[in-house]
């Protein structure tokens, strides 16, 4: 079940389509504002009430327009987005600049207008694989074949424009500041996002903290050795060498014994 929240009636109408036309969406809510949107909280809908009653989100995901009279949707999916437990959100917006912000919310995924069927479809395999990696889909919600990745986009600004950046091309990170700066195999990208916040939020997609400074992809060390000053590791063929803090060295070795056991 899903949320569509969008104030242009027209907008509203093409993203109720999009998502009905997906076999994995079971139901969709239409709310032409956030104020309709946030009276689900309310409602004495059945399908709804028993959502609650065995302690799932009041709708898997809410698709939500950002640029709202009233209550904002950006200002709407911060009182879902402290529910527990809390649906997941994906934010459709015609401005790319508010990628960031939504990044900031926590946001699953952010889908720009017009809307495009793949495009959506994508962000709906992202909502299931965020529920399979939960707990299985509970049945008539949106259920279907569950990915295996949760492989978490993140917005970063280019030149004016906003790309997103599939978490599986980063292959470590580098803290500046309050910022971030991801390294992938095409070049590297600042984001609006701490380097410990990253570090919770990917550690079980196998990103280990080696250092204060550094977050790294675990599968992508291929050598650990001892160099001046300590210890340091070596990403992918490129032969890029990271140092190694001693507090971080021995969970470091265990991860990586745990790592080639399992492999």
């Amino acid at each position: 079940m899903v949320l569509a929240v969008d104030d242009e009636p027209n907008g509203l109408d093409e993203l109720v389509h999009c998502l009905r036309n997906s076999p994995h969406v079971a139901k969709v809510f239409p709310a032409i504002d956030a104020s309709e949107a946030l009276r689900l909280l309310s409602t004495d809908d059945p399908r709804l009430r028993e959502r609650k009653d065995r302690g799932l989100p009041i709708v898997d995901a809410v698709f939500a327009d950002i640029d709202m009279p009233g209550l904002s949707g950006m200002e709407m999916s911060r009182v879902f987005a402290a529910l527990r437990p809390s649906p997941a959100l994906v934010f459709v917006t015609g401005h790319a600049e508010e990628a960031v912000n939504a990044f900031d919310l926590g946001a699953l995924d952010y889908v720009l207008k017009p809307y495009q069927q793949d495009r959506l479809d994508r962000a709906i395999t992202r909502v299931i694989d965020k529920l399979a990696s939960a707990a299985a889909p509970p049945p008539g919600a949106l259920g279907g074949e569950p990915v295996k990745n949760d492989d978490e986009v993140i917005p970063v600004e280019l030149a004016g424009t906003t790309k997103l950046i599939p978490r599986s091309s980063v292959r470590w990170v580098e803290a500046q500041g309050d910022y971030a700066r991801l390294f992938t195999t095409e070049g590297s990208h600042l984001v609006r996002i701490p380097l410990a916040q990253l570090e919770e939020r990917w550690e079980k997609a196998g990103f280990v903290r080696i250092h204060r400074s550094f977050l790294v992809a675990l599968p992508l060390i291929t050598e650990l050795r001892m160099g001046q000053g300590g210890y340091q590791v070596v990403i992918g063929n490129e032969e890029k060498v990271l140092p190694v803090s001693r507090r971080h060295t021995r969970a470091l070795k265990d991860r990586l014994v745990g790592s080639g056991r399992n492999g």
